[in-house]
């Protein structure tokens, strides 16, 4: 069975009851300003470089990393051999880690000008991705977040991510902003504020509204995944969507 698949299955039971039991608030953000994201882009990962949007897609023999401006010029891009499907990417200095999802595997690409420059591996699936303090933290569609050592990939710990007494699985894309680090929890319109290193959610935001509204128009738009902060204000976007979203209130 599909690993995703499978998960989803086991969560079912334990998804229902944390959305009817006791949880962390949920807000809805105010959007303040968009623009515009190619609905062919199957979002999997999203992180600022100075003013320009970093962005990594998914799909087989369609996975690759972007450079843009927000007015949507494509300055840079690099796509990943067929066989990969493409997850999500961070940048540590001069070079953009990115993780692929079922291969065990992750690339090294140059940050100006994109280049391969390592391969490395992962002990699990590979979703999300970002950088904090001095690990990287990764997302495998668990309740935990993974922490390597972008030096040799070596794991040095592992966070259970809990609301109260519920565990919360489907981790997707990740962004860290000081000790607070934004989730993406995958088949839902929420992402998860969670407080590092304890690992416990804080709060949701919630994009129901905003996504109901979008799917009346883009029927055939994924979910929503994709988070970056440009050092003021957080941007959020989906897997096809026509839109990435600067919003306010998520802190």
């Amino acid at each position: 069975m599909d690993f995703r698949k499978l998960i989803l299955s086991l969560l079912t039971a334990s998804f229902v009851a944390w959305a009817n039991g006791p949880s962390a608030p949920r807000i809805t953000p105010t959007i303040v300003d968009s623009v515009s994201h190619p609905t062919d882009h199957f979002t999997q990962g999203l992180f600022f470089d100075g003013k320009e949007l970093i962005e990594s897609t998914g799909l087989y023999g369609k996975s690759g990393l972007y450079r843009r401006t927000l007015e949507g010029e494509v300055l840079d891009s690099i796509r990943l051999n067929p066989q990969f499907f493409g997850e999500g990417s961070t940048i540590i200095g001069e070079n953009i880690f990115m993780v692929t999802w079922k291969a065990k595997k992750g690339f090294v690409i140059q940050r100006k000008p994109f280049k391969l420059v390592a391969e490395f591996a992962i002990p699990t699936e590979g979703w999300g991705l970002t950088f904090w303090r001095d690990v990287l933290l990764m997302s495998n569609g668990s309740n935990k977040i993974l922490q390597f050592s972008p030096k040799d990939m070596s794991l040095k710990r592992t966070v259970d991510i809990k609301d109260d007494k519920y565990s919360i699985s489907m981790l997707n894309e990740l962004e860290v902003i000081g000790n607070t680090l934004y989730a993406n929890i995958w088949q839902t319109n929420l992402i998860a504020v969670i407080e590092l290193p304890s690992g416990k959610v804080q709060k949701y935001l919630d994009f129901t509204d905003k996504v109901n509204d979008l799917r009346k128009k883009y029927p055939d738009m994924d979910v929503l995944n994709g988070i970056a902060y440009d050092g003021k204000d957080l941007w959020i976007t989906g897997k096809n969507w026509p839109q990435i979203y600067k919003i306010k209130d998520f802190q």
